[in-house]
Protein backbone atom coordinates (compact mmCIF):
# COMPACT_ATOMS: atom_id res chain seq x y z
CA UNK A 1 0.00 0.00 0.00
CA UNK A 2 1.14 3.74 -1.18
CA UNK A 3 1.34 6.20 1.60
CA UNK A 4 2.02 9.98 1.31
CA UNK A 5 3.96 11.97 3.08
CA UNK A 6 3.61 16.15 4.67
CA UNK A 7 6.61 18.31 6.05
CA UNK A 8 5.43 20.99 7.99
CA UNK A 9 7.61 24.00 6.90
CA UNK A 10 6.08 26.92 8.04
CA UNK A 11 6.09 28.96 11.43
CA UNK A 12 8.17 31.83 12.65
CA UNK A 13 11.15 30.41 14.49
CA UNK A 14 11.08 33.03 17.01
CA UNK A 15 12.85 30.93 19.56
CA UNK A 16 15.84 30.57 17.21
CA UNK A 17 16.22 34.68 16.24
CA UNK A 18 18.12 35.79 14.69
CA UNK A 19 19.10 33.19 12.64
CA UNK A 20 15.23 32.79 11.40
CA UNK A 21 15.07 36.55 10.67
CA UNK A 22 16.50 35.59 7.41
CA UNK A 23 15.10 32.17 6.70
CA UNK A 24 13.21 29.41 7.78
CA UNK A 25 14.37 27.31 10.97
CA UNK A 26 14.11 24.08 8.93
CA UNK A 27 16.79 24.75 6.76
CA UNK A 28 19.52 25.53 9.54
CA UNK A 29 22.21 22.83 8.86
CA UNK A 30 22.53 20.25 11.38
CA UNK A 31 25.58 18.08 10.91
CA UNK A 32 25.93 18.59 7.12
CA UNK A 33 22.38 19.02 6.12
CA UNK A 34 19.18 21.49 6.52
CA UNK A 35 16.85 19.48 9.29
CA UNK A 36 14.14 19.37 6.87
CA UNK A 37 16.46 16.99 4.64
CA UNK A 38 16.84 14.55 7.53
CA UNK A 39 13.20 14.92 7.72
CA UNK A 40 12.34 14.18 3.98
CA UNK A 41 15.62 11.53 3.89
CA UNK A 42 13.57 9.15 7.03
CA UNK A 43 10.36 9.93 5.21
CA UNK A 44 12.15 8.60 1.84
CA UNK A 45 13.80 5.75 3.73
CA UNK A 46 10.04 4.48 5.27
CA UNK A 47 9.04 3.92 1.66
CA UNK A 48 7.50 7.91 1.12
CA UNK A 49 7.90 8.96 -2.86
CA UNK A 50 5.23 11.81 -2.68
CA UNK A 51 5.87 14.69 -0.35
CA UNK A 52 4.01 17.53 0.14
CA UNK A 53 6.02 20.39 1.94
CA UNK A 54 3.79 23.03 3.23
CA UNK A 55 5.07 26.71 3.40
CA UNK A 56 4.64 29.54 5.42
CA UNK A 57 5.23 33.14 5.12
CA UNK A 58 9.24 33.52 5.96
CA UNK A 59 11.18 32.53 3.29
CA UNK A 60 9.41 30.15 1.15
CA UNK A 61 11.49 31.00 -2.17
CA UNK A 62 14.24 29.41 -0.41
CA UNK A 63 13.05 26.37 0.34
CA UNK A 64 11.43 25.54 -3.36
CA UNK A 65 15.47 26.85 -4.50
CA UNK A 66 16.95 24.35 -1.76
CA UNK A 67 14.67 21.38 -2.60
CA UNK A 68 13.76 21.86 -6.55
CA UNK A 69 11.25 19.19 -7.28
CA UNK A 70 12.87 16.74 -4.90
CA UNK A 71 14.76 14.30 -7.92
CA UNK A 72 17.74 14.80 -6.17
CA UNK A 73 16.76 13.18 -3.08
CA UNK A 74 14.46 10.62 -4.55
CA UNK A 75 11.38 11.80 -3.36
CA UNK A 76 8.60 13.77 -5.80
CA UNK A 77 8.09 17.14 -3.97
CA UNK A 78 4.61 19.25 -4.07
CA UNK A 79 4.81 22.78 -2.48
CA UNK A 80 1.68 23.92 -1.00
CA UNK A 81 1.44 27.62 0.83
CA UNK A 82 -0.10 28.16 3.84
CA UNK A 83 1.28 31.51 4.83
CA UNK A 84 0.19 32.89 8.08
CA UNK A 85 0.64 29.39 10.35
CA UNK A 86 -2.96 29.16 11.54
CA UNK A 87 -1.98 25.45 13.45
CA UNK A 88 -0.73 22.63 12.66
CA UNK A 89 -4.35 21.22 11.83
CA UNK A 90 -4.81 24.04 9.43
CA UNK A 91 -1.71 23.00 7.37
CA UNK A 92 -3.23 19.40 7.58
CA UNK A 93 -6.36 20.40 6.19
CA UNK A 94 -4.59 22.20 3.17
CA UNK A 95 -3.67 18.75 1.95
CA UNK A 96 -6.86 16.95 1.23
CA UNK A 97 -6.62 16.73 -2.31
CA UNK A 98 -2.91 16.42 -2.33
CA UNK A 99 -3.32 12.86 -0.53
CA UNK A 100 -7.06 11.64 -1.59
CA UNK A 101 -8.26 8.70 -0.09
CA UNK A 102 -4.62 7.48 0.52
CA UNK A 103 -3.09 7.32 4.03
CA UNK A 104 -0.71 9.89 4.54
CA UNK A 105 2.06 10.57 7.03
CA UNK A 106 2.06 14.42 8.61
CA UNK A 107 5.90 15.13 10.08
CA UNK A 108 7.22 18.59 11.31
CA UNK A 109 9.99 20.06 9.49
CA UNK A 110 12.15 20.97 12.75
CA UNK A 111 12.03 17.11 13.96
CA UNK A 112 14.72 14.62 14.12
CA UNK A 113 14.60 10.74 15.34
CA UNK A 114 17.41 8.80 15.61
CA UNK A 115 15.74 5.13 14.79
CA UNK A 116 13.42 7.14 12.38
CA UNK A 117 9.94 5.95 10.97
CA UNK A 118 10.04 3.08 8.94
CA UNK A 119 8.98 0.94 11.28
CA UNK A 120 5.83 2.93 12.49
CA UNK A 121 5.25 3.46 9.29
CA UNK A 122 5.05 -0.40 8.26
CA UNK A 123 3.10 -0.79 11.27
CA UNK A 124 0.59 1.71 11.02
CA UNK A 125 0.44 0.87 7.20
CA UNK A 126 -0.26 -3.08 8.65
CA UNK A 127 -3.48 -1.97 10.91
CA UNK A 128 -6.95 -0.35 10.52
CA UNK A 129 -6.08 2.56 12.64
CA UNK A 130 -7.69 5.56 11.51
CA UNK A 131 -4.61 7.47 13.40
CA UNK A 132 -1.53 6.60 15.03
CA UNK A 133 0.58 8.98 16.66
CA UNK A 134 4.58 8.98 18.21
CA UNK A 135 5.16 9.13 21.74
CA UNK A 136 8.62 9.70 23.78
CA UNK A 137 9.27 9.65 27.26
CA UNK A 138 10.34 13.00 28.69
CA UNK A 139 11.71 14.54 31.71
CA UNK A 140 9.34 17.68 31.47
CA UNK A 141 6.07 16.98 29.89
CA UNK A 142 5.14 20.48 30.77
CA UNK A 143 6.25 21.86 27.52
CA UNK A 144 4.63 19.87 24.89
CA UNK A 145 1.19 18.29 23.92
CA UNK A 146 0.77 15.08 26.69
CA UNK A 147 -0.85 11.83 26.49
CA UNK A 148 -2.85 10.39 28.80
CA UNK A 149 -4.23 6.73 29.59
CA UNK A 150 -7.20 4.73 30.80
CA UNK A 151 -5.79 1.97 33.73
CA UNK A 152 -5.87 -0.56 30.27
CA UNK A 153 -2.89 1.51 28.47
CA UNK A 154 -5.50 2.89 26.03
CA UNK A 155 -4.86 6.05 25.00
CA UNK A 156 -8.11 8.52 26.04
CA UNK A 157 -6.55 12.10 26.02
CA UNK A 158 -4.19 14.60 24.87
CA UNK A 159 -3.53 17.22 26.83
CA UNK A 160 -1.46 21.01 25.63
CA UNK A 161 1.13 21.80 27.81
CA UNK A 162 0.03 20.79 31.18
CA UNK A 163 0.51 22.23 34.48
CA UNK A 164 0.39 18.87 36.15
CA UNK A 165 0.80 16.57 33.35
CA UNK A 166 -0.83 12.93 33.24
CA UNK A 167 2.28 11.47 32.00
CA UNK A 168 5.56 11.82 30.96
CA UNK A 169 4.81 10.86 27.19
CA UNK A 170 5.15 13.71 24.94
CA UNK A 171 3.97 14.12 21.62
CA UNK A 172 6.51 13.76 18.83
CA UNK A 173 6.13 15.58 15.84
CA UNK A 174 5.12 13.06 13.31
CA UNK A 175 1.46 11.51 12.89
CA UNK A 176 -0.07 9.06 10.75
CA UNK A 177 -3.58 9.64 9.15
CA UNK A 178 -6.19 8.02 7.15
CA UNK A 179 -8.62 9.99 4.89
CA UNK A 180 -11.49 11.08 5.26
CA UNK A 181 -11.85 10.95 9.09
CA UNK A 182 -8.76 13.62 10.26
CA UNK A 183 -10.31 16.34 7.93
CA UNK A 184 -14.20 16.12 9.40
CA UNK A 185 -12.16 16.42 12.89
CA UNK A 186 -10.36 19.39 11.78
CA UNK A 187 -13.71 21.31 10.12
CA UNK A 188 -15.79 20.31 13.90
CA UNK A 189 -12.80 22.13 15.78
CA UNK A 190 -12.34 25.73 16.98
CA UNK A 191 -9.13 27.60 17.15
CA UNK A 192 -7.40 27.37 20.69
CA UNK A 193 -7.02 30.53 22.80
CA UNK A 194 -3.87 31.59 20.70
CA UNK A 195 -5.75 31.79 17.36
CA UNK A 196 -4.77 28.28 16.18
CA UNK A 197 -6.18 24.93 14.78
CA UNK A 198 -4.61 22.43 17.18
CA UNK A 199 -3.77 18.91 15.66
CA UNK A 200 -3.69 18.05 19.05
CA UNK A 201 -7.67 18.65 19.12
CA UNK A 202 -8.58 17.21 16.15
CA UNK A 203 -6.95 14.33 17.43
CA UNK A 204 -9.14 13.94 20.72
CA UNK A 205 -11.89 14.33 18.25
CA UNK A 206 -11.06 11.14 16.78
CA UNK A 207 -10.87 9.67 20.33
CA UNK A 208 -14.29 11.43 21.09
CA UNK A 209 -15.83 9.94 18.13
CA UNK A 210 -14.59 6.15 19.35
CA UNK A 211 -12.55 5.99 16.14
CA UNK A 212 -9.09 4.09 15.99
CA UNK A 213 -6.10 6.17 17.29
CA UNK A 214 -3.17 3.96 18.43
CA UNK A 215 0.47 4.84 19.54
CA UNK A 216 3.88 3.82 19.45
CA UNK A 217 6.73 4.69 21.57
CA UNK A 218 9.81 5.87 19.73
CA UNK A 219 13.08 4.08 20.10
CA UNK A 220 16.51 6.24 20.54
CA UNK A 221 16.54 9.69 21.30
CA UNK A 222 13.47 12.35 19.62
CA UNK A 223 14.97 16.24 18.94
CA UNK A 224 12.61 19.56 18.59
CA UNK A 225 15.27 21.79 16.82
CA UNK A 226 13.36 24.98 18.31
CA UNK A 227 16.55 26.66 20.23
CA UNK A 228 20.15 27.17 19.68
CA UNK A 229 20.70 24.92 22.57
CA UNK A 230 18.84 22.24 20.40
CA UNK A 231 20.37 22.79 17.27
CA UNK A 232 24.03 22.20 18.94
CA UNK A 233 22.70 19.08 21.05
CA UNK A 234 21.14 17.90 17.25
CA UNK A 235 24.26 18.45 15.83
CA UNK A 236 26.31 16.17 18.64
CA UNK A 237 23.74 13.21 18.51
CA UNK A 238 23.44 13.43 14.47
CA UNK A 239 27.39 13.16 14.87
CA UNK A 240 27.01 10.16 16.43
CA UNK A 241 24.76 8.63 15.25
CA UNK A 242 24.75 9.21 11.49
CA UNK A 243 28.55 8.88 11.07
CA UNK A 244 29.98 5.73 12.23
CA UNK A 245 33.48 5.81 10.37
CA UNK A 246 35.46 8.67 9.04
CA UNK A 247 35.11 10.11 5.09
CA UNK A 248 37.80 11.89 3.67
CA UNK A 249 36.32 13.30 0.18
CA UNK A 250 38.44 16.14 0.20
CA UNK A 251 42.30 17.00 0.45
CA UNK A 252 44.13 16.27 4.03
CA UNK A 253 47.47 18.59 3.81
CA UNK A 254 50.55 17.05 5.35
CA UNK A 255 51.43 18.05 8.34
CA UNK A 256 47.74 18.31 9.67
CA UNK A 257 46.42 15.82 11.89
CA UNK A 258 42.74 14.43 11.94
CA UNK A 259 41.52 12.19 14.44
CA UNK A 260 38.24 10.31 15.20
CA UNK A 261 35.46 10.26 13.07
CA UNK A 262 35.44 12.55 10.45
CA UNK A 263 33.75 13.44 7.59
CA UNK A 264 35.35 15.85 5.33
CA UNK A 265 33.36 16.60 2.03
CA UNK A 266 34.28 17.25 -1.82
CA UNK A 267 36.56 20.06 -2.18
CA UNK A 268 37.35 20.66 1.35
CA UNK A 269 41.34 21.32 2.45
CA UNK A 270 42.87 21.09 5.90
CA UNK A 271 46.46 22.61 5.32
CA UNK A 272 49.39 21.87 7.07
CA UNK A 273 49.32 21.96 10.87
CA UNK A 274 45.50 22.14 11.12
CA UNK A 275 43.92 19.99 13.56
CA UNK A 276 40.76 18.76 13.21
CA UNK A 277 39.08 15.68 16.08
CA UNK A 278 36.12 14.60 16.09
CA UNK A 279 33.17 13.58 15.39
CA UNK A 280 33.26 16.98 12.90
CA UNK A 281 32.18 17.33 9.36
CA UNK A 282 33.92 19.85 7.01
CA UNK A 283 31.55 20.98 4.14
CA UNK A 284 32.05 21.12 0.59
CA UNK A 285 34.90 23.85 -0.65
CA UNK A 286 35.47 24.57 3.05
CA UNK A 287 39.41 25.88 3.69
CA UNK A 288 40.69 25.14 7.30
CA UNK A 289 43.96 26.75 7.53
CA UNK A 290 47.38 26.48 8.80
CA UNK A 291 47.08 26.84 13.01
CA UNK A 292 43.27 26.31 13.09
CA UNK A 293 41.92 23.49 15.77
CA UNK A 294 38.18 22.09 15.03
CA UNK A 295 37.56 20.38 17.88
CA UNK A 296 34.81 17.45 18.78
CA UNK A 297 31.02 18.36 17.91
CA UNK A 298 32.00 20.37 15.75
CA UNK A 299 30.24 20.82 12.22
CA UNK A 300 31.35 23.42 9.37
CA UNK A 301 29.30 24.29 6.45
CA UNK A 302 30.10 24.70 2.69
CA UNK A 303 32.72 27.20 1.46
CA UNK A 304 34.15 28.43 4.94
CA UNK A 305 37.22 29.69 5.80
CA UNK A 306 38.79 29.24 9.32
CA UNK A 307 41.63 30.29 9.86
CA UNK A 308 43.90 30.43 13.51
CA UNK A 309 40.67 29.33 15.12
CA UNK A 310 39.77 27.03 17.90
CA UNK A 311 36.21 25.72 17.97
CA UNK A 312 34.48 22.97 19.78
CA UNK A 313 30.25 21.63 19.81
CA UNK A 314 29.16 24.49 17.91
CA UNK A 315 27.42 24.63 13.83
CA UNK A 316 28.97 27.16 11.60
CA UNK A 317 26.64 27.87 8.71
CA UNK A 318 27.67 27.83 4.51
CA UNK A 319 29.79 30.92 3.48
CA UNK A 320 31.19 32.09 6.90
CA UNK A 321 35.12 33.49 7.68
CA UNK A 322 36.62 33.27 10.51
CA UNK A 323 39.91 35.11 10.98
CA UNK A 324 40.44 33.79 14.39
CA UNK A 325 44.10 35.87 15.39
CA UNK A 326 43.67 32.59 18.58
CA UNK A 327 40.26 32.97 19.20
CA UNK A 328 38.67 29.75 21.06
CA UNK A 329 34.77 29.84 20.00
CA UNK A 330 32.70 27.15 22.36
CA UNK A 331 29.12 26.20 22.14
CA UNK A 332 28.06 28.76 19.41
CA UNK A 333 25.75 28.92 16.54
CA UNK A 334 26.94 30.75 13.73
CA UNK A 335 24.73 31.97 10.67
CA UNK A 336 25.51 31.47 6.90
CA UNK A 337 27.67 34.57 5.09
CA UNK A 338 29.03 35.66 8.53
CA UNK A 339 32.15 37.20 8.78
CA UNK A 340 34.15 37.24 12.07
CA UNK A 341 37.62 39.40 12.39
CA UNK A 342 39.44 39.38 15.74
CA UNK A 343 41.98 41.90 15.95
CA UNK A 344 43.41 41.06 19.45
CA UNK A 345 45.86 38.58 20.21
CA UNK A 346 45.23 37.96 23.91
CA UNK A 347 43.74 34.34 24.66
CA UNK A 348 39.92 34.48 25.04
CA UNK A 349 37.45 32.57 24.73
CA UNK A 350 33.81 33.20 23.11
CA UNK A 351 29.98 31.55 23.21
CA UNK A 352 28.36 33.49 19.99
CA UNK A 353 24.48 32.69 18.78
CA UNK A 354 25.11 34.94 15.37
CA UNK A 355 22.23 35.34 12.27
CA UNK A 356 22.92 35.19 8.81
CA UNK A 357 25.44 38.19 7.05
CA UNK A 358 26.66 39.70 10.25
CA UNK A 359 30.02 41.72 10.68
CA UNK A 360 31.60 40.74 14.08
CA UNK A 361 35.34 42.30 14.92
CA UNK A 362 36.39 41.28 18.27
Amino acid sequence: MSVKGVVLHGGFGTRLRPLTHTGPKQLIKVAGKPVSQWVLEDLRDAGVKDIAVILGELGPDRVIEYYGDGSWLGVNLTYIYQGYPYGLAHAVYLVKSFVGDEPFIVYLGDNVLAEGISEHTKRFLESDLDALILLSQVPDPRKFGVAQFDDKGRLVKLVEKPKEPPSNFALVGVYFFRPPHIFKAIEAIKPSWRGELEITDAIQKLIDWRLKVGYSIVKGWWKDTGTPEDIIEVNRLLLDHKYPMSIVKGRVEQGSLVEGRVYIDEGAVIEGRAVIRGPAYIGKNTIIKDGSYIGPYTSIGDNCIIQDVEIENSVIMDNVVIEGNGLRIVDSLIGSSTRIKRRSSRPSGHRLIVGENTLIEL
